[in-house]
């Protein structure tokens, strides 16, 4: 590899296809090989053997706190401070209506027009339900720290832009939460396993995720919701679900909440998806997040450089100084979908974002300099010779 380009490959991790660079795990990452031993192993040896003894004999019932620790480990939380299950949409719901309860004298929540949809209209949807006359208050992502005011409840920021990959300044925003009396919420959905994020260190009072991107925990894996340890013992789950009980099986007829970040469990954990997970953090046992994020900022440069002096049609959509930008890199191109198709169909995985985002991720444990490079001669062609101008390609699909 060119100097400067740390090498932290795990491809012999992976289960990828014969022929093909992936460029999307920051939307699914790749099927990790132990996975596929691990999850038979739990079917056949825990569900099918104990059967229902496994919630005891096989730990299902800790799973979520066992896993939760682990992730913890990746974006700077201490033990205790984070607990899997249920989704991300789920986890955003939680914290955000906990969060509110924390400052019931304030209406305001702010959040930018980058942010995630979802994250959004689970908002509107609580705004809806507690009615209470609360506003959810949007302004661009450049304008987020000058909107923190003595309105604002609750900061709910995606610390990187799912379509451009600009990221937020974490320390410094939540800091600016915590002066003007909000309480910060963080959705890591695309930093977690990307960059490295200290929760501890900025002193956010929730932050949420998924895991079935960088984390690479499979289509439908589940969310984390993490709590700052001297809050957790007083939120207020909106969501008062059987397992965040203090005594599930007591089965009392009134909610009692667990103590510390177990409060914030919701319904039955996904066990089978959750042992896939848990197989694919094995992974990072070994892997130094700093040394990770560094290896995939120089595979970023090499790319935008390539492209930027290969293909002048498309325009670069994402942060031109790293330190702004996650680990994806996006351009902008009128028939970015088309394109992306005709990439797809040569093998090069990347996706698209509406408008006219044409959107590649840079995962250094399964990419290394000659994938890169390899891509961009693929896209290359895909432009000169305008084969995206093919109907075939024209035809959205429902996932983008």
């Amino acid at each position: 590899m060119r100097k400067g380009v740390q090498v932290v490959l795990k491809k012999e991790f992976f289960d990828l296809p014969t022929g093909v660079i992936y460029l999307d795990g920051n939307s699914l990452g790749p099927l990790p090989k132990a996975a596929q031993a691990r999850v038979a192993a739990m079917m056949q040896d825990e569900w099918g053997q104990m059967l229902i003894r496994g919630w005891n004999a096989a730990g299902w019932m800790e799973q979520p706190a066992r896993v939760g620790d682990r992730v913890g480990r990746l974006i700077g939380a201490p033990a205790g401070t984070v607990v899997m299950g249920d989704t991300l949409s789920v986890k955003v719901y939680q914290a955000v209506a906990a969060a509110l309860n924390m400052v019931p004298e304030r209406r305001v929540i702010l959040s930018d027009r980058g942010n995630f949809p979802t994250d959004l209209y689970m908002v509107q949807g609580l705004i809806q339900a507690l009615d209470r006359g609360y506003e959810l208050r949007l302004v661009e992502p450049a304008a987020v720290a000058d909107a923190i005011d003595a309105d604002v409840a609750v900061v709910l920021l995606t610390q990187v832009d799912y379509r451009t990959g600009r990221m937020h300044d974490m320390a410094s925003i939540s800091a600016q939460a915590q002066d003007a009396g909000a309480v910060m919420v963080w959705d890591l959905a695309h930093s977690a396993g990307a960059v490295p994020v200290d929760l501890e260190g900025c002193g956010c009072a929730f932050a949420v995720g998924c895991t079935y991107k960088y984390l690479n925990g499979g289509p439908g894996a589940p969310a984390f919701i993490y709590v700052r340890k001297d809050l957790a013992d007083r939120v207020e789950p909106v969501l008062a679900g059987w397992l965040g009980h203090d005594a599930p099986f007591a089965f009392d007829l009134d909610y009692r909440p667990a103590s510390g970040v177990g409060r914030m469990r919701v319904g039955t954990p996904p066990v089978i998806q959750m042992a896939a997970l848990e197989a694919a953090l094995d992974v990072w046992e070994a892997v130094d997040i700093s040394e990770l994020r560094s290896a995939s900022v120089a595979l970023q440069e090499i790319f935008i450089s390539e492209v930027e002096a290969r293909v002048p049609a498309l325009t670069l959509a994402s942060p031109r100084a790293a330190a702004h930008r996650g680990s994806q890199v996006s351009f902008a191109f009128e028939h970015g979908y088309a394109a992306i198709q005709a990439l797809i169909a040569r093998g090069v995985i990347g996706d698209f974002r509406s408008p006219d985002i044409m959107r590649f991720g840079f995962t250094p444990l399964y990419l290394d300099e000659a994938d890169v490079r390899a891509a961009v001669d693929h896209i290359e062609v895909v432009m000169r010779d305008r084969l995206w101008d093919n109907p075939v390609y024209q035809t959205r699909q429902a996932v983008t």
